[in-house]
């Protein structure tokens, strides 16, 4: 099975992604992922793109291209998720596999900005934790929110190894109205590419709920796709 996923910064991609691949033993993908870690290790590939993250801009075609092909030229099971992000990108990918499915996540921008501005990750660069300290329960466009925090058990310190929690620099709400902004304008031209094929196959849901409930309903999308059973 090969997915990608879509949804703009702070969906909850990452998150959803993981339990898929914990439920069928897919390979997470994730180019943001890749690039971090890379930053972290100061490699030369981490300097290239460090400039791109910190300014909340994509990352040039040709770096994402190679670094994605490297990932996934031996893998039978895998989800994308941050990539493709422009149509070349995605026509690469189509030279060298066949997707199973496109699972698109829908948020209204508003909800998107009090969720990330919210987050908070572990400050211990070898470990994954991260958190959200907003409540947030409102409806806009009939679509009803209902995002509970989900909170440290020990005051701004990890659960995992009580490192202090921070905030990432492109969680701030200035850079993250330009990620949304890039993500519409980059990244909506890669879904209309895929719409107009009419493959593969979309499973579209909203970001209205509780990680959990968000990839129980991706499940029955895929089941009804006769993906998995």
């Amino acid at each position: 099975m090969k997915l990608i996923i879509f949804g703009p910064p702070g969906s909850g991609k990452g998150t959803y992604s993981s339990k898929l691949k914990e439920k069928f033993g897919l390979e997470k993908i994730s180019t943001g992922d890749i690039f971090r870690e890379e930053i972290k290790k100061g490699s030369e590939l981490g300097k290239k793109v460090e400039k791109y993250l910190r300014e909340g801009k994509l990352v040039p075609d040709d770096i994402v291209i190679e670094v994605v092909i490297e990932k996934i030229k031996n893998l039978e099971k895998f989800i994308l998720d941050g990539f493709p992000r422009t149509v070349d990108q995605a026509k690469a990918l189509d030279s060298m596999v066949n997707i199973d499915a496109i699972i698109k996540i829908n948020a209204h921008p508003e909800i998107l900005v009090e969720k990330i501005s919210a987050r908070r990750i572990c400050s211990n660069p070898k470990c994954d934790g991260n958190y959200n300290v907003a409540d947030i329960r409102k409806v806009i466009d009939g679509v009803e929110y209902i995002l509970p925090p989900l909170l440290p058990k020990n005051d701004m310190k990890c659960d995992k190894c009580g490192s202090p929690l921070i905030q990432r620099d492109d969680d701030k709400p200035s850079v993250i109205m330009d990620r949304l902004k890039v993500y519409e304008e980059q990244t909506k031209p890669v879904i209309d590419y895929y719409l107009k094929k009419k493959k593969p196959p979309f499973i579209e849901i909203w970001m209205s709920r509780p990680p959990e409930q968000v990839v129980e309903k991706i499940v029955e999308g895929l089941r009804k796709l006769n993906l998995v059973k």
